[in-house]
């Protein structure tokens, strides 16, 4: 035996020098190259097997379902997305459509096992894995692999491998959206499982196109199309029959509202598990077509900053503002740009239980985020071609004029309110996010 240890790395080691700073890459340790080496991220045994199966089950329903699509853009789907770190499993998914966002947390007490590295990937549910939850019993032993490029499930019957697949377009849109939306949710409701249960009920089973609200009445929750003190807009609400098998195993359920009611959210709790659905305000609105994430796109934040706040969190495994200002000696009044920023470019989620964001890096590269994103793409061409000019601008009001195709838009800023007088606007009201002439507007204010 000897105190040696022999080790073999695939590259050197190296000094890179770049324009903007020198970076010591250090093989096989290094986090501004390989952000996920390892081949295995977790590996161990799940302490509720039958909970966990039964909330994967029905987050793989949610991806197979849409509320606006053809049968033949239903034949394209794709499954979760799984983080694993922070002594956390979440696996996070849409509806086809990206109108619903679902995500199963399995917190530090929903499993025994090690956690070798941090990271993403994206796999694809199908039949065979969804056969092997469904057999899942309540005492049985499952072992749970998340892995740089595929997960598995091993069960005393058999052992499922689902490889990595590319991860949509739509869903990256759509998760940088979602936790800005999450972020700006706040807890409305608590009901036990008879509570639970005695309001799905009355749940429509038919598509429903006029919005519903939920209220109290006494102690008991309901559901009515008609509007309610207090009440949170539900829209879509046919949407909620996604989870009712799920209800009779629920020990707890929290709603949580919007600030201008443009999601609800209903999360789940069975102990060591959780399970959050969200709906969007309408069933033919996705959450990639929204824009919460467009004005922290326009925002001029130094590549570098990014880079800083990227790597700190990945170190740590875990996203804390103000801990990571104060080690990276970042101005604390860029903290919430900067927070934003990585929301709105996929580094972040958000946990209405923390209510805070945490670490999670998509999969796909980050600088495609704005190629994603044509509002953005749109104000920055207009801002290149010198089409933005301020009229006046006053403490609390600004006044610009945009020119576009054949005609000139006027945009008017009071405080937190954007009013513009394109077609964009006409037909959203600033629900969906700012124009692409608001926009520019902003940015040019900004750059001043």
């Amino acid at each position: 035996m000897t105190d040696t240890i022999n080790y073999q790395y695939a590259v050197a080691s190296a000094l890179r020098k770049t324009a903007e700073a020198d970076e010591l890459l250090l093989s096989e340790y290094s986090e501004l190259e390989r952000k996920t080496g390892a081949p295995c991220f977790f590996w161990g045994k799940l302490a509720d097997p039958y909970i966990t199966a039964r909330c994967l089950i029905t987050l793989s329903k949610v991806v197979q379902s849409s509320f606006n699509l053809s049968p033949f853009q239903l034949a394209l789907l794709k499954d979760p997305v799984v983080t694993a770190g922070n002594d956390t499993i979440r696996f996070e998914g849409f509806s086809h459509c990206a109108g619903v966002y679902a995500r199963v947390d399995v917190l530090p007490d929903g499993h025994d096992g090690e956690f070798l590295d941090q990271g993403t990937t994206n796999v694809d549910f199908n039949q065979p894995m969804i056969g092997a939850l469904g057999s899942v019993r309540r005492k049985e032993d499952v072992m749970l692999a998340v892995g740089q490029k595929s997960v598995s499930v091993e069960t005393s019957g058999a052992k499922v491998v689902e490889r990595k697949v590319p991860l949509p377009t739509k869903w990256i849109k759509g998760m940088t959206t979602v936790q800005l939306y999450l972020a700006d949710s706040e807890e409305r409701f608590r009901l036990n499982r008879l509570q639970a249960l005695q309001l799905f009920r009355s749940v429509p089973k038919s598509k429903v196109k006029t919005d519903y609200f939920l209220g109290m009445r006494g102690t008991r929750p309901v559901l009515s199309p008609a509007k309610m003190p207090d009440g949170v807009c539900v829209g879509g609400v046919h949407r909620l029959r996604l989870v009712e098998g799920l209800l009779p195993l629920v020990d707890e359920v929290r709603v949580f509202a919007h600030k201008d009611m443009q999601s609800t959210t209903w999360q789940l709790y069975f102990g060591p598990v959780r399970f959050n659905i969200t709906l969007s305000r309408d069933a033919w609105r996705g959450f990639s077509g929204e824009g919460a994430a467009l004005e922290s796109l326009m925002e001029d934040v130094p590549e570098t900053l990014i880079r800083r706040f990227d790597n700190y969190s990945f170190a740590n495994q875990s996203f804390n503002a103000t801990m990571t200002a104060i080690q990276t000696d970042v101005d604390f009044a860029k903290i919430d740009q900067l927070t934003a920023r990585l929301s709105a470019m996929g580094l972040l989620g958000f946990d209405l239980d923390d209510n805070a964001f945490y670490y999670r890096r998509l999969p796909f590269k980050m600088e495609r985020i704005m190629s994603l994103n044509p509002r953005a793409k749109g104000a920055e061409k207009l801002l290149e071609k010198g089409k933005v000019t301020i009229v006046s601008k006053d403490p609390d009001r600004v006044e610009a004029r945009v020119e576009g195709s054949g005609v000139r838009h006027t945009i008017v800023i009071k405080g937190e309110k954007a009013q513009c007088t394109c077609a964009w606007y006409a037909k959203n009201q600033g629900e969906r996010g700012a124009c692409k002439h608001v926009l520019a507007v902003k940015k040019m204010l900004n750059t001043k």
